[in-house]
Protein backbone atom coordinates (compact mmCIF):
# COMPACT_ATOMS: atom_id res chain seq x y z
CA UNK A 1 0.00 0.00 0.00
CA UNK A 2 1.42 3.35 -1.04
CA UNK A 3 0.22 6.84 -0.23
CA UNK A 4 1.39 10.25 -1.36
CA UNK A 5 1.23 13.66 0.26
CA UNK A 6 2.51 16.98 -0.99
CA UNK A 7 2.96 20.32 0.68
CA UNK A 8 2.92 23.21 -1.80
CA UNK A 9 4.25 26.73 -1.43
CA UNK A 10 6.35 26.16 1.68
CA UNK A 11 8.40 29.21 2.58
CA UNK A 12 12.12 28.76 2.09
CA UNK A 13 14.41 27.72 -0.71
CA UNK A 14 14.32 24.20 -2.13
CA UNK A 15 18.04 23.81 -1.49
CA UNK A 16 17.53 24.26 2.25
CA UNK A 17 14.52 21.92 2.28
CA UNK A 18 16.55 19.24 0.46
CA UNK A 19 19.02 19.21 3.36
CA UNK A 20 16.19 18.05 5.64
CA UNK A 21 14.64 15.65 3.10
CA UNK A 22 17.99 13.91 2.57
CA UNK A 23 18.12 13.10 6.30
CA UNK A 24 14.80 11.20 6.27
CA UNK A 25 14.67 9.56 2.82
CA UNK A 26 14.42 5.76 3.10
CA UNK A 27 13.83 5.75 6.87
CA UNK A 28 10.82 4.34 8.70
CA UNK A 29 8.06 6.79 9.52
CA UNK A 30 8.81 6.80 13.27
CA UNK A 31 12.51 7.49 12.68
CA UNK A 32 11.68 10.24 10.20
CA UNK A 33 9.29 11.97 12.60
CA UNK A 34 11.88 11.79 15.41
CA UNK A 35 14.56 13.28 13.14
CA UNK A 36 12.23 16.05 11.99
CA UNK A 37 11.11 16.92 15.50
CA UNK A 38 14.66 17.58 16.68
CA UNK A 39 16.14 18.93 13.45
CA UNK A 40 17.30 22.50 13.87
CA UNK A 41 15.99 23.64 10.48
CA UNK A 42 13.07 25.88 9.63
CA UNK A 43 11.93 23.60 6.78
CA UNK A 44 11.53 20.65 9.18
CA UNK A 45 8.16 21.86 10.50
CA UNK A 46 6.45 21.90 7.07
CA UNK A 47 8.04 18.59 6.10
CA UNK A 48 6.87 17.02 9.37
CA UNK A 49 3.29 18.07 8.59
CA UNK A 50 3.64 16.55 5.12
CA UNK A 51 4.87 13.21 6.56
CA UNK A 52 1.93 13.11 8.99
CA UNK A 53 -0.42 13.85 6.11
CA UNK A 54 1.09 10.97 4.11
CA UNK A 55 0.52 8.62 7.05
CA UNK A 56 -3.11 9.75 7.31
CA UNK A 57 -3.54 9.30 3.54
CA UNK A 58 -2.18 5.73 3.83
CA UNK A 59 -4.63 4.92 6.63
CA UNK A 60 -7.54 6.39 4.66
CA UNK A 61 -6.62 4.49 1.48
CA UNK A 62 -6.27 1.26 3.49
CA UNK A 63 -9.71 1.71 5.04
CA UNK A 64 -11.29 2.33 1.64
CA UNK A 65 -9.63 -0.81 0.25
CA UNK A 66 -10.60 -2.76 3.40
CA UNK A 67 -6.95 -3.53 4.19
CA UNK A 68 -5.31 -3.20 7.58
CA UNK A 69 -2.12 -1.12 7.58
CA UNK A 70 -0.03 -0.56 10.67
CA UNK A 71 1.38 2.99 10.63
CA UNK A 72 4.56 1.70 12.30
CA UNK A 73 5.29 -0.48 9.24
CA UNK A 74 5.29 2.49 6.85
CA UNK A 75 8.55 3.85 5.48
CA UNK A 76 9.45 6.77 3.22
CA UNK A 77 9.83 5.26 -0.24
CA UNK A 78 10.41 8.58 -1.99
CA UNK A 79 10.80 12.16 -0.86
CA UNK A 80 11.73 15.07 -3.06
CA UNK A 81 11.59 18.85 -3.22
CA UNK A 82 10.70 20.95 -6.26
CA UNK A 83 11.21 24.64 -6.80
CA UNK A 84 8.20 26.91 -6.39
CA UNK A 85 7.52 30.33 -7.85
CA UNK A 86 9.47 33.44 -6.93
CA UNK A 87 7.57 35.86 -9.19
CA UNK A 88 5.47 37.66 -6.58
CA UNK A 89 8.03 37.36 -3.81
CA UNK A 90 10.60 39.86 -5.02
CA UNK A 91 11.69 42.36 -2.41
CA UNK A 92 14.04 45.34 -2.52
CA UNK A 93 16.94 45.59 -0.10
CA UNK A 94 18.84 48.82 0.53
CA UNK A 95 22.32 48.88 -0.94
CA UNK A 96 25.22 51.31 -0.73
CA UNK A 97 25.24 54.67 -2.55
CA UNK A 98 21.47 54.92 -2.85
CA UNK A 99 21.05 51.75 -4.88
CA UNK A 100 18.69 48.84 -4.19
CA UNK A 101 19.34 45.12 -4.54
CA UNK A 102 16.48 42.91 -5.71
CA UNK A 103 15.98 39.93 -3.43
CA UNK A 104 14.07 36.85 -4.55
CA UNK A 105 12.22 35.03 -1.79
CA UNK A 106 11.72 31.36 -2.54
CA UNK A 107 8.88 28.84 -2.29
CA UNK A 108 9.26 25.06 -2.53
CA UNK A 109 6.98 22.07 -3.08
CA UNK A 110 7.61 18.92 -0.98
CA UNK A 111 6.29 15.51 -2.07
CA UNK A 112 6.50 12.40 0.13
CA UNK A 113 5.58 8.83 -0.82
CA UNK A 114 5.15 6.30 2.00
CA UNK A 115 4.84 2.56 1.49
CA UNK A 116 4.02 -0.45 3.64
CA UNK A 117 5.87 -2.88 1.34
CA UNK A 118 9.07 -4.44 2.63
CA UNK A 119 12.30 -2.55 2.01
CA UNK A 120 14.75 -4.31 -0.33
CA UNK A 121 18.09 -3.41 1.19
CA UNK A 122 20.00 -6.18 -0.57
CA UNK A 123 18.75 -8.92 -2.87
CA UNK A 124 19.77 -12.35 -1.64
CA UNK A 125 20.80 -15.07 -4.06
CA UNK A 126 22.43 -18.38 -3.07
CA UNK A 127 22.83 -17.18 0.51
CA UNK A 128 25.06 -14.29 -0.55
CA UNK A 129 24.04 -10.66 -0.28
CA UNK A 130 24.38 -8.73 -3.50
CA UNK A 131 24.68 -4.97 -3.26
CA UNK A 132 21.81 -3.11 -4.85
CA UNK A 133 22.80 -1.17 -7.96
CA UNK A 134 22.49 2.60 -7.66
CA UNK A 135 20.12 4.36 -9.99
CA UNK A 136 21.71 5.39 -13.27
CA UNK A 137 21.63 9.12 -13.94
CA UNK A 138 20.10 10.63 -17.07
CA UNK A 139 23.54 11.75 -18.20
CA UNK A 140 24.89 8.20 -18.00
CA UNK A 141 21.87 6.82 -19.89
CA UNK A 142 22.43 9.31 -22.69
CA UNK A 143 26.00 8.16 -23.14
CA UNK A 144 28.73 10.30 -24.61
CA UNK A 145 31.79 11.71 -22.95
CA UNK A 146 30.08 12.21 -19.59
CA UNK A 147 29.27 8.50 -19.25
CA UNK A 148 32.53 7.14 -20.69
CA UNK A 149 35.12 5.98 -18.17
CA UNK A 150 38.43 7.74 -18.24
CA UNK A 151 41.11 5.78 -20.06
CA UNK A 152 43.91 6.75 -17.69
CA UNK A 153 42.19 5.36 -14.62
CA UNK A 154 40.96 2.08 -16.09
CA UNK A 155 44.41 0.48 -16.46
CA UNK A 156 45.68 -1.43 -13.44
CA UNK A 157 49.08 -0.95 -11.82
CA UNK A 158 50.31 -4.40 -12.89
CA UNK A 159 49.73 -3.53 -16.56
CA UNK A 160 51.71 -0.33 -16.13
CA UNK A 161 54.59 -2.26 -14.54
CA UNK A 162 54.77 -4.73 -17.45
CA UNK A 163 55.25 -2.05 -20.10
CA UNK A 164 58.89 -1.25 -20.85
CA UNK A 165 59.95 2.13 -19.66
CA UNK A 166 60.72 4.55 -22.42
CA UNK A 167 63.32 7.27 -22.05
CA UNK A 168 61.65 10.59 -21.74
CA UNK A 169 63.19 13.46 -23.64
CA UNK A 170 64.89 15.96 -21.38
CA UNK A 171 63.28 19.31 -20.97
CA UNK A 172 64.83 22.27 -22.70
CA UNK A 173 66.69 24.47 -20.33
CA UNK A 174 65.93 28.12 -19.97
CA UNK A 175 67.99 30.87 -21.64
CA UNK A 176 69.71 31.82 -18.40
CA UNK A 177 70.76 28.23 -17.77
CA UNK A 178 72.03 27.94 -21.35
CA UNK A 179 74.16 31.08 -21.00
CA UNK A 180 75.56 29.85 -17.69
CA UNK A 181 76.48 26.44 -19.09
CA UNK A 182 78.14 27.97 -22.16
CA UNK A 183 80.11 30.35 -19.93
CA UNK A 184 81.28 27.42 -17.79
CA UNK A 185 82.36 25.51 -20.91
CA UNK A 186 84.36 28.51 -22.12
CA UNK A 187 85.99 28.83 -18.72
CA UNK A 188 86.98 25.13 -18.75
CA UNK A 189 88.55 25.55 -22.21
CA UNK A 190 90.57 28.56 -21.09
CA UNK A 191 91.75 26.74 -17.91
CA UNK A 192 93.01 23.74 -19.93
Amino acid sequence: MEARASAKFLRGSPQKARLVIDMIRGKSVNQALAILRYANKRAALGIEKCVKSAIANANEAAEKANISVDPDDLWLKAAYVDQGPTKNRRRMRPAPQGRAYRERRHFCHVTILVSSDKQDVAAKTDGKAVAAKPAVSKRAKRGGAAAAPRAKRTGSKSEAAEKPTEKKPQKKSSKAAAKLSSALRRKKKTDE
